[in-house]
């Protein structure tokens, strides 16, 4: 009997996924589904370099999340419960 493991079973490869309207939205400022703190620290976080969140529904009803790290390096796409 084979145990069940706790990784895939299989490789990926690289991951891509085609977000534009998303990163679009959030590099232009517009930033979602935010409340007006959130909104406010998005602004002081432009001005002094902190992490940028935003928050976007899909046409399927689902949450995302769009994250910038502080230094820019990274910016992910996830649901709000992979966080």
């Amino acid at each position: 009997m084979k145990t069940a493991t706790k990784g895939p079973l299989f490789s990926f490869g690289q991951i891509v996924a085609t977000p534009g309207e998303f990163l679009a939205r959030n590099g232009s400022g517009e930033w979602g589904e935010l409340d007006e703190h959130d909104r406010k620290e998005n602004q002081l976080s432009l001005e002094h370099g902190f992490r940028i969140l935003s928050v976007y529904r899909t046409l399927a009803d689902a949450r995302l999340w769009v994250i910038t790290e502080a230094d820019r390096s990274v910016t992910t796409i996830l649901l709000p419960q992979e966080y």
